[in-house]
């Protein structure tokens, strides 16, 4: 069985991990359960969730067996890593559904059939139901107050105020490894690094407790070469659902990555061989652009099918005329109508003009056609598009 750990290391997934060797002789000599937890915050996953898909499908496709945890339970009290404020908690019904949503999502990713198919699993089923007296007698015993506080996840809430109800979620999670742990044999947890102090409290517990080996490993984050998070824009996230995030925009969005970002991108998200990766990202000139390409196709044919990146590519191209990045145009900061928009950009020499091409149904913004000319322009910047040739991102001054 080839080491999926190899691939991880050169492919610059891994972050973090504990007992590193034993770990590593475990995934090269049988199948390891293991599990990645997903909060069902939204009806969509998101780029954000893009590498834990990959490196799931990863260790998948070397022999391993993924569990994927909804927080269904989890959810209701709200993770602060990462926050400076509290989570909105969700009912019951809308956590269901949300999870219905990533099911679908998963499947274009991870197989659920065969011997080491994915299983989902919801920890409300045990963490709804727990007595908290018998909870903290049989879990809190093996918990540092003091040591929990020195996790990056609460010292970074400190000073604005962590609630008890927040403070509870490190043993919820902990706790979550080790029922994974005694039902399905689970022994390794992965996520991102910004849930480290979380993942390792989950493999100390069992450690401690079953006094059973249990590993934690984290993932890079995925960020710019400037150090911010990749996955939005000024629209907000960009979603796997093609109702929220359209496979043209979708494409458009890995089509623009900057070219310090490419082959990062191309080794944590995609499946192409390093040795390719390589080939593409040599020049730093203008032919990285066919790196850009390559990572746009491959990323939205996974998410959206073949069909939909072929039509992606072929309308950026159109777009693009030939390879160039897209036109921008700035316009002045006061224009509120499509109408406008187009006068501004060069696009129509008048009014008149303008309102004409939107009666023939020749303008779109985005993915959706425009009807009324005295329909409003979304804030921030926008693609608009004239027939299937002109195509210009609009920027207000």
């Amino acid at each position: 069985m080839a080491n999926v750990m190899d691939t991880l290391r050169a492919r610059g997934f891994v972050k973090q991990t504990v007992y590193e060797e034993e770990l590593y002789e475990k995934l090269g000599k049988e199948s390891v359960p293991f599990y990645i937890g997903f909060d069902p915050t939204a009806d969509s996953l998101h780029v954000g969730h893009f590498m834990q898909l990959i490196a799931m499908k990863h260790m998948q496709d070397a022999g391993h067996k993924p569990i994927i945890l909804i927080g269904g339970g989890t959810a209701m009290i709200g993770d602060p890593s990462g926050r400076t404020d509290m989570r909105s908690m969700m009912t019951k019904e809308t956590i269901s559904y949300h999870v219905e949503c990533f099911k679908k999502q998963m499947s274009k990713f991870i197989s659920f059939e065969g011997e080491n198919g994915a299983i989902i699993v919801n920890n409300a089923d045990w963490l709804l139901n727990l007595n908290y007296i018998d909870f903290l007698r049989d879990i809190g015993v093996h918990f540092s107050v003091n040591k929990m506080l020195t996790a990056e996840c609460f010292r970074s809430r400190m000073e604005r105020g962590l609630s008890f109800l927040e403070f509870n979620y490190m043993l919820m999670q902990a706790y979550d490894f080790l029922v994974l742990h005694q039902k399905y044999n689970c022994s390794l947890e992965l996520g991102g690094d910004d849930q480290w102090s979380n993942i390792l409290a989950g493999a100390d517990l069992i450690r401690r407790k079953e006094q059973k080996p249990a590993f934690a490993m984290t993932f890079t984050l995925l960020t710019t070469s400037e150090g911010k998070k990749m996955g939005k824009t000024q629209k907000g996230a960009v979603w796997l659902d093609e109702n929220k995030t359209p496979p043209y925009e979708f494409y458009q969005y890995w089509r623009n990555t900057a070219d310090a970002d490419v082959e990062k991108c191309l080794k944590l998200l995609t499946f192409v061989p390093l040795e390719e990766i390589y080939a593409l990202c040599e020049f730093k000139d203008e032919r990285i652009n066919r790196a850009k390409e390559v990572l746009a196709f491959e990323l939205t044919k996974m998410v959206h099918g073949e069909e939909a990146a072929v039509s992606a590519q072929n309308q950026a191209k159109a777009a693009f005329g030939g390879g160039g990045e897209m036109p921008e145009k700035v316009i002045p900061a006061d224009t509120k109508t499509v109408v406008g928009a187009l006068v501004a950009c060069g696009i129509c020499k008048s009014n008149g003009e303008a309102r004409r091409l939107i009666e023939q149904g020749g303008v779109s913004i985005g993915e959706e056609k425009v009807t009324d000319g005295n329909a409003l322009i979304p804030d921030g910047e926008f693609i608009l598009h004239k027939g299937k040739k002109v195509h210009v991102k609009v920027v207000r001054a």
